[in-house]
């Protein structure tokens, strides 16, 4: 007897691209950055976008830019498309359709030592100064604290380990001796409180099965540059943009601070050779050199 032939079931794109992500082990947070973005596009077609022609594309970017959407959004719409055309439906050459905007990169903020050291000591408990030395003397990104657990601390190595870091990429920071003294004693004060444990985050949130959330840490950060009295204005980020600048003014090779910051192009990293006065303080200038043989040759000889 033959068997009847079953229709086959509707692809579901959505949680195929969840595995798309997994398997390549992107965060948490740039899975649902590029669920938002894709949704965004579904709804502008009023249809899956599965079905996308090369001219949706083109329209759909145009209407962003004629609405005003600054280009950072629209760019992180274009890395969202371009993951979802390449690998979920296999449509490469819509992908090739997506134009990225240019825009002007700003300098990033930072701040002197004697800032990140005021800001540090307005912190309100052992936890939150903790938090943020990891931030400034790791040089990590606010959700990559966030994300850290007690079994990544490797003191005999000195590193943290960083699992799952922008890209999905594992790396180690550096642990400095005067952080791993801080950690320890954050790692006392928690566990008498009976929120720390070994297999546990390093920063529990406010229930301690989870982790502190990067709103929370940025929220920390901008409460402590306000008791610090602080004018510039300062987020969570600014402390891996100041660990990067002060390690370039001490001299150190830029390639080691693309490995420790976890950047995957040199060019992201020289953006720090631009905000590194002291570096820049140090160069001797051409014209003194010039105006120094003037001074000699004008002046009379023995």
């Amino acid at each position: 007897m033959t068997q009847p032939v079953l229709p086959t079931p509707p692809i579901d794109l959505r949680q195929r691209m969840i595995e798309d992500m997994e398997m390549r082990r992107f965060s948490r947070a740039t899975q649902r950055n590029y669920l938002r973005d894709v949704g965004r596009f579904a709804g502008f077609l009023g249809r899956s976008p599965g079905t996308a022609t090369a001219d949706d594309v083109r329209k759909f970017q145009i209407v962003q830019r004629n609405a005003g959407m600054p280009a950072p959004t629209m760019n992180s719409i274009v890395s969202a498309l371009r993951f979802f055309f390449t690998l979920t439906v296999d449509r490469p050459d819509l992908a090739h359709k997506l134009v990225r905007a240019k825009h002007p990169r700003n300098l990033p903020m930072v701040l002197s030592p004697d800032e990140v050291a005021r800001l540090l000591e307005a912190t309100t408990s052992l936890k939150h100064r903790a938090a943020l030395s990891v931030a400034y003397g790791a040089g990590l990104r606010v959700a990559e604290v966030a994300a850290l657990k007690v079994s990544d601390i490797d003191s005999e190595r000195m590193l943290l380990r960083i699992e799952r870091g922008k890209g999905g990429r594992d790396r180690n920071a550096m642990l400095s001796s005067d952080l791993l003294a801080v950690l320890r004693a954050w790692w006392k004060a928690g566990h008498q409180l009976g929120i720390m444990h070994k297999n546990g985050w390093l920063f529990p949130g406010q229930h301690p099965a989870k982790p502190i959330s990067t709103r929370q840490l940025h929220r920390v950060v901008v409460e402590a540059a306000r008791a610090a009295g602080l004018t510039k204005h300062v987020g969570p980020h600014t402390l891996r943009h100041s660990f990067a600048t002060h390690l370039l003014e001490d001299g150190v090779d830029i390639r080691v601070i693309q490995v420790l910051l976890g950047h995957s192009k040199l060019e992201n990293t020289a953006l720090y050779t631009k905000v590194a006065t002291r570096t820049v303080r140090a160069v001797t200038c051409p014209l003194d050199k010039v105006m120094a043989l003037m001074v000699a040759k004008a002046a009379p000889g023995p």
